[in-house]
């Protein structure tokens, strides 16, 4: 017998949303409301298994009896990180940054279990092959795609296809956000069927 459980996404991304209505599982949504900054001398894949952590715990005093998920993702080439633009000006930098360039976006998920404080958490890498574009291509890009809420200013989804030469990694969803393989492995765990 499956146990009872409140399945709660803490996060305001639209993108882990759509991601996570993929496996058919009823779920909640609530804003983790943490500061996402990276903490001094932190290695990306350090910040982003953080701050999944820190996003599932940061709802689970408002959400007993659940699993909550907790997602972050970190872009980074070298020690330059690429987070969510915000403005078209970053977005230009970033990508002009980007080109010709590798950039790993390494995805840190983690799902708590607030019944027994206990909690998974896993790591998903995906390397990115950014084009070689011009001024022009960027311009362009951004004219037709709002990238300015995404890690990176690329929407692999979408248009930003065009801009990358190659993905690499174990799970595509990853890159969008939200590591769905790895997720359904801890859902199984907790002892929640998928499909």
């Amino acid at each position: 017998m499956v146990p009872e459980f409140r399945l709660v996404l803490a996060s305001t991304s639209p993108f882990r949303r759509e991601l996570l209505t993929r496996l058919q599982i009823p779920f909640d949504v609530t804003a983790p409301d943490i500061d996402e900054s990276p903490n001094p001398e932190e290695t990306p894949v350090a910040t982003a298994e953080r701050l999944a952590i820190a996003k599932a715990r940061a709802v689970a005093q408002r959400c007993p009896n659940s699993l909550i998920i907790g997602s972050d993702q970190v872009a980074y080439a070298g020690q330059i990180r690429f987070g969510k633009p915000k403005t078209r000006s970053n977005a230009i930098a970033q990508l002009r940054q980007m080109r010709g360039k590798e950039v790993i976006f390494y995805t840190g998920l983690c799902l708590l279990n607030t019944s027994t404080d206990k909690f998974q958490i896993k790591g998903v890498q995906n390397l990115v092959g950014f084009r070689d574009f011009s001024d022009r291509e960027i311009e362009s890009y951004l004219d037709k795609e709002d990238a300015l809420n995404c890690a990176g200013s690329a929407k692999s989804e979408g248009l930003g296809i065009s801009l990358l030469s190659y993905l690499r990694g174990d799970d595509p969803n990853a890159l969008i956000g939200l590591p769905l393989i790895a997720l359904v492995e801890m859902l199984r765990l907790e002892g929640v069927p998928v499909p």
